[in-house]
């Protein structure tokens, strides 16, 4: 989340008055994240999130997007809900970027999260694979290994300002993963972007999960590796086995991974803990002016890499087989 684009009160006005969910007593930015403009907005009627969508989200994507989330709460996960207007569309056009109104959550998202926490996570996913098996739409993973190159194109030049030698370091692991990326993996819709701050808590219970905007179909074990990156590293980036054990079992407690799963799992890991670096790298070398946006710190998932980078099996998650 983040604001990258303003809404005058008369614009948003405008807006609110194609919907039947009253009047806007508040209306404040959401600094956190990078990629759209969020809003917490509070009506007469309610609380609820506005959301106009920038950069790398494609307006022709935003179908899938609002469709899953009406789908996978009709399966009993909890996510937000579009908010369709008098017309019954749950798209529009706000200050020139398309526009949507989705559902307040309950919950906090926590910078430290416990191995208990982890295990709520790892369900949680695992229940969301299930749930999207029946989705009728399809969406490609643009940011799977085929965009990964021109992520570092856009990046090489500058990447070395960021930390010495990292375009030849960023390079090099792209080669390897391009090399090994494994191929047939059970596959399905996966979030690819389940990260602290969007998933919800209410106490040690999980009450929630957001931001589905970079939801695809791809394989479910590239979903977990993301997620071992995301949940399982302390602060001084060293990996909590703890916490990847929690995270494993708790998905495999409603789907089990098969054996081509566990064996890709370190490959997957490095390959999530790339894609995360470049993509943050690209964001911290071009903030746009004037944006009201904390771009991420691309060495984080640098030093998060060169662990996976060591990591021989499955085993050294966690995973007890």
């Amino acid at each position: 989340m983040a604001v990258y684009t303003e809404v005058s009160d008369e614009a948003l006005a405008a807006f609110l008055a194609l919907y039947d969910i009253g009047e806007a007593v508040s209306f404040k930015g959401i600094a956190e994240g990078v990629e759209n403009s969020n809003f917490l907005l509070r009506t007469t009627k309610g609380q609820f999130i506005l959301t106009l969508y920038e950069k790398r989200v494609n307006a022709t994507d935003l179908p899938f997007f609002v469709g899953l989330m009406e789908h996978l709460s009709s399966r009993g996960v909890t996510c937000p809900q579009p908010v369709r207007n008098r017309e019954g569309a749950a798209l529009g056009t706000l200050a020139g970027r398309p526009a949507a109104i989705v559902t307040f959550l309950d919950g906090v998202w926590l910078r430290r999260p416990s191995v208990r926490h982890c295990a709520e996570v790892g369900e949680a996913m695992a229940t969301m694979h299930l749930a999207g098996a029946d989705f009728p739409l399809r969406r490609a993973n643009a940011l799977s290994v085929a965009g990964w190159p021109p992520l570092l194109a856009a990046a090489a030049a500058r990447a070395d300002t960021v930390a010495p030698r990292l375009a030849e370091e960023s390079a090099a692991e792209l080669a390897f993963v391009e090399a090994h990326w494994p191929a047939g993996l059970p596959s399905g819709v996966i979030h690819a972007d389940l990260f602290n701050d969007n998933v919800f808590f209410l106490g040690e219970r999980l009450s929630g999960l957001i931001d589905f905007y970079f939801a695809c179909n791809d394989a479910f074990a590239y979903d977990l590796a993301i997620c071992l990156s995301a949940w399982c590293f302390e602060p001084d980036a060293d990996f909590n086995v703890s916490k990847g054990r929690a995270l494993i079992s708790g998905y495999e407690r409603v789907r089990r991974l098969e054996a081509a799963e566990v064996e890709a799992l370190p490959v997957l890991a490095r390959g999530a803990a790339l894609r995360f670096m470049l993509t943050r790298l690209v964001d911290w070398l071009n903030v746009p002016p004037g944006a009201k946006v904390m771009p991420k710190n691309p060495l984080e998932y640098r030093d998060k890499l060169r662990f996976h980078q060591r990591v021989r099996s499955a085993a050294d998650y966690g995973l007890d087989r």
